[in-house]
């Protein structure tokens, strides 16, 4: 899937969830999204750290 792909399969879906959540909704949706991004984001560091100290 090439990167502009991507970005409007996401768009698409936002607008989606957007039309069958209340605001108050799509706000907790926003926040647990962020937050297993962050989350993935720091296993993925952890992971690089760790293969780069097992090849040393």
């Amino acid at each position: 899937m090439q990167s502009c792909e991507l970005v409007s399969y996401i768009t698409a879906l936002a607008c989606a969830i957007s039309k069958c959540c209340s605001d108050d909704e799509i706000a907790v949706l926003s926040s647990a999204f962020n937050q297993l991004g962050d989350t993935l984001a720091t296993i993925a560091a952890q992971n690089q750290i760790l293969k780069k100290n097992a090849n040393n």
